[in-house]
């Protein structure tokens, strides 16, 4: 192995454990959940931190391994049903703050999957922001994370773009 492709090697290596970052908003412990050949849609799990003195505002998202990407919560009907739905305008970090989008809450939808999402591998994900633009992560698809009982591990996975 030439010293170049070595060195290569060891970047690509380490970028996991990077948060990515642009203008102020990095993105903490990114996950997707596993899916199954028959599966239509998917979810996108992460931490927004806005280190900036402004507020910010995730506006989209997009990826190739969807047809449509959707910012969504979950909301209780009138007969106290949870169901979900997109969220247009949105998901607000205050300046200085972060912004959590977990299971049951605000998350990244994936819909019309163009392919399975299995343990191992990754999707790449282009978040937008109102002031901050173009986030591009890669989210690590981790089915030991796809239980709502599974601890939160506290690193970092994303990378720098």
């Amino acid at each position: 192995m030439s010293p170049k492709t070595f060195l290569l090697a060891g970047a690509l290596a380490l970028a996991p454990v990077l948060p990515a970052l642009a203008d102020n908003i990095e993105i903490q412990d990114p996950y997707a959940r596993a899916s199954t050949m028959m599966s239509k849609s998917g979810a996108a799990f992460m931490v927004l931190v806005n280190t900036g003195a402004e507020d910010d505002r995730l506006v989209s998202a997009a990826s190739d391994v969807a047809e449509r990407v959707e910012l969504h919560t979950h909301e209780a009907d009138a007969n106290g049903v949870m169901r979900m739905v997109e969220v247009e305008e949105g998901f607000a970090i205050p300046a200085g703050g972060s912004h959590e989008l977990k299971r049951g809450g605000d998350h990244v939808m994936f819909l019309g999957l163009t392919r399975p999402l299995a343990q191992g591998d990754s999707v790449t994900v282009t978040l937008n922001f109102e002031k901050a633009g173009e986030v591009v992560v890669e989210i690590p698809v981790d089915v030991t994370r796809d239980s709502p009982a599974a601890p939160a591990t506290g690193h970092s996975h994303g990378h720098q773009h």
